[in-house]
Order: structure tokens, then sequence, then C-alpha cells
């Protein structure tokens, strides 16, 4: 029997419903599959017990609260995931279940078998010897980021409701939208949420505490070209591809994702797409010290001039635009919230896994807003795409901290 009976059915419901974010659209959220699902999620934070339950039509974000049932006051906590699915398909989600997985044998994920989990591609896959996993079928991403944070948080306060014997405090639950195009937190209403500290449920394996994350910008290159007839190009074409090009390889080439790794910054493409006649160009620029991601800034900015001074002003524009900032500029300052998170690990049986996150959460914009918000994991693996996965086991342990967490907030105020 599992250790949390509504866990898994939920999780599983959670997922099959769509909620791809769009970074091309201008609501908030991005997608009315989002909206559906939040207000979905109102119906069911209703039907545990929870109070304050409210959709906020200005940001998209569903809160709730869970009424202290202690006579002392104790700060409040708040627990928050997103609820969109990341940039790949996203419909007809097909969970499958893998028992006792032996940790060795390859994981067909469709019938065909031209998509497997194989742990000598993802020797991750070994940590999870005699667990119970669900995978994708080979055709859509699974969800599990961030829908695994969203079961386990409606699971540990619906575990709180079913058992008043339990002593806590105020604890207030957000769900929200737009987290994977980076958009989500921007209009998070901090005074609204009105908690002490705050904790996103969005981590990868088990353990992970996040509290750090990159500095990142996001660039935007635009390209215009003159196109004329080849037989008559010399000295007058300019190829807005090949510029494009040109830009690309002006950029440090040892300075991206596939070649960087533990505190290393980075610009990645992410598109490019044109013609002869115009190219547009999207980056992503990430550095761990807020320094360096002025100097990387300032980099590109540079390459841009040059390549004005070659072809003509005006030929390329980058645009660029800060995303998000380290949230351990706030953290350091709050580490009495981590350690909270940590003790709770240990309590549990869990070996607290704490690095620099190589990315972000609502948690980094939430933290500036006045409300420092670490990261704890999740559960998901290898997240975005077919080969994203999450064990039951880790799900379970996760619901297990955040009641713990609870115990220890309590116990300590």
């Amino acid at each position: 029997m599992a250790k949390y009976e509504k866990l898994i059915p939920r999780f599983l419901e959670y997922v099959t419903t769509e909620t791809r974010s769009d970074e091309n659209a201008t609501t908030s959220p991005s997608t009315q599959t989002q909206v559906v699902f939040l207000h979905k999620l109102m119906d069911d934070l209703k039907e545990i017990g929870l109070s304050d339950v409210k959709y906020n039509e200005s940001n998209g974000y569903v809160t709730a609260l869970l009424p202290s049932n202690i006579d002392k006051k104790v700060p409040t906590m708040g627990f928050l995931s997103h609820v969109d699915t990341a940039d790949f398909n996203a419909k007809g989600v097909n969970p499958q279940i893998v028992e006792n997985y032996d940790g060795e044998s390859i994981i067909k994920l469709d019938d065909a078998g031209k998509f497997v989990l194989d742990p000598k591609e993802f020797p991750n896959m070994k940590n999870y010897k005699g667990q119970t996993l669900i995978t994708t079928d080979g055709s859509t991403l699974l969800g599990s980021d961030d829908k695994s944070g969203v079961a386990e948080i409606m699971t540990a306060m619906d575990f709180l409701v079913q058992h008043p014997e339990i002593k806590h405090g105020d604890i207030k639950i957000g769900f929200g939208p737009d987290e994977e195009i980076g958009t989500g937190a921007d209009h998070f209403d901090a005074k609204d949420f009105a908690t002490d500290f705050a904790y996103t449920m969005d981590g990868g394996p088990i353990g992970q505490l996040e509290y750090e994350t990159f500095n990142a910008a996001a660039m935007k290159v635009d390209i215009q070209g003159k196109n004329v007839h080849p037989s008559e190009a010399k000295n007058i074409m300019i190829n807005a591809l090949q510029v494009a090009v040109d830009f690309q390889n002006a950029l440090p080439s040892d300075e991206v994702p596939e070649k960087t790794d533990g505190r290393q910054g980075f610009y990645h493409l992410l598109s490019l797409e044109g013609t002869v006649d115009e190219a547009h160009m999207a980056y992503i620029i990430r550095d761990f010290e807020r320094d360096g991601l002025e100097e990387r800034k300032a980099f590109a900015a540079k390459v841009a001039d040059q390549m004005n001074a070659k072809y003509g002003e005006g030929r390329v524009v980058a645009t660029i635009k800060d995303q998000y900032y380290n949230m351990a500029e706030v953290l350091k300052d709050h580490m009495d919230v981590v350690d909270l998170a940590k003790d709770a690990m240990e309590a549990v049986d869990i070996k607290p896994l704490i690095e620099p996150v190589r990315g972000g959460t609502d948690g980094s914009k939430i933290s500036f807003m006045g409300i420092p918000t670490p990261n704890i994991f999740a559960g998901a693996e290898n997240m975005h795409g077919r080969y994203e996965f999450v064990s039951i086991e880790t799900i379970e342990k996760a619901v297990d901290t955040m009641l713990k967490m609870n115990d220890l907030n309590v116990e300590r105020n």
C-alpha cells in the first residue's frame, strides 16, 4: 500500500493534463490550459479543507491557507510550485510504471524501442535500484517538473488536515504559471502571500537543496541583411544568415552549456531562424556572479558593435534584458531557512545535496521580493524531454520532508 494514498493518483492525473507554457504569448498565464488547470487545483484545495483559496487574475497564481492550530505564534511558512511544463510535446502524456527497477536494464519507452532509458547514457538510473519509476512513453515529456511539486504540496496539506493532532502554524500554498518561460513570478504578490519564508518544491533528485542560482539575462539579436540576385551579389549582398553565423562564432566557443559545469557560466543559442534578407537569434546568458553577467552582456554588445562597424550601423541589433539574479545574495542573510530544510532532510534519513543551481527557480525572483525562498527536491530526472522520469519513493520522501519541516518550525519557535 502506498505511503500516501492519494499522492500517486494525484500525480498521474496532473501530468496527463496538458499545461505547456508559450514564450510568445502576451497573456499571463501564457496558455489557457494553465488557467483551466489552476482552477482545477482550486477545487482540489477546497476539497481537502484549505481556507482562503483564490485565483489572482493579475498574475495567475492560486493561493490558499492552512490556518494555524496552535496557540503560540510561529513563523508563517510557504510552499510553492509551478504548473506549466517546458517547451516539448506535452499532449497525450501516457505515464508508464516500472516496478522494482533493477538499476541495470534498459527501459523501452515505446513499443518499437526507438526511445530507451539506458543506464549507460543516463547513469543516474543506477540510483533507483529496487524503486518504482514513472516514465514517459517516448512521445512526450512527463511533466514531473513540476507536477511532482504540485502533488507533493497538495498531499502534505491533505495529510495535515487529516491529522489535526500534528501541530502547525499558518502555512501558505502557491501554485503559479509560466516558470519555464521565466515570467511566472514577475508579478507574484509577495505582500498578499505574507509568509516569513517559503520553499519552491521544484528541484530534481532526492536531497537537492538549492539556495544559489545563476544570474540570468535573455538576448535577442535581429539582423537586417541586403538581398540581391546572387549573380550581382559581389560587394553588395549582406547575407543575414552569414552575419548570424559570424555573430555566434565571435562568442567564446567553450562557454556554452555542453562544455561547462559547476560554477562556469555560458552563452546559449536557443534559436536561429531567417533568410538572406533577415535573421533572428535568441540567447540566454548565465553567470553565478553579478559582475560576470555584466561582463558577458558587455561582450555580446561589443560583438554587435563590431558587426555594425563592418556591415553598417543598425544591421545588427542586440537587445539584452535581465531575467533574474542569484538568490544567494538574499539567502546568505537567512541561512536559518536553509538549515530548517537541511535538518528536516537529515531527520528523515536523506543526505542533503547542496549545490548551486545551473538555472533558476521562481524562488530567485521571490527571494528578492522579500520572502527568502530556497528550492527543494521534487524528484524529476532528465527534465524537459521524452527521457524524463521520477521515482515514487522520491516523491514520497519529498512529502516526508515537508511534514518534518513543519515539525521543526513549530519546535524551534
